[in-house]
């Protein structure tokens, strides 16, 4: 297992990407991504992430609800940060520090309280550093 600094935290975006057969580039970048963070068991996701990617795969993807169903379950085995009240608190005095909007500020402050070393977001300001963690867009 790797250590705490060695965390990366996976923003829905990334998630989605693994069934975007319009975007084959970044789908198999999502692929690789995803495969290697869960290889070396460094990958974490959030309950918000979780949910946001079944409603976008199923939505705007029109992938089956039970194929979606299976991948919540299989990204799930990456390391999960449940979101709770202090999250939320913490994810508003994001928005008024830094005009994240509260979806991002929620991300953000998941993979601060995973003590993840970098996010990646293909809708963060990639090379931007919040208290250590690094946003980093994966398809750019």
């Amino acid at each position: 297992m790797s250590s705490m600094a060695d965390r990366s935290f996976l923003d829905t975006n990334v998630l989605v990407y693994t069934d975007d057969g319009d975007a084959p580039d970044k789908k198999v970048k999502a692929l690789d991504l995803y495969e290697r963070l869960a290889r070396e068991q460094s990958g974490v996701v959030s309950t918000q992430v979780l949910q946001e990617y079944f409603v976008a795969s199923t939505r705007k993807l029109g992938v089956d609800p039970e194929l979606a169903r299976r991948k919540v379950q299989l990204f799930g085995g990456l390391g999960v940060v449940v979101l709770d009240r202090p999250h939320i608190l913490a994810a508003i005095d994001l928005v008024r520090l830094h005009r994240f909007s509260f979806r991002d500020a929620l991300i953000v402050q998941a993979a601060l309280d995973a003590n993840c070393r970098v996010l990646y977001s293909e809708d963060l300001q990639s090379g931007r550093a919040i208290r250590g963690l690094r946003i980093r867009n994966p398809f750019g």
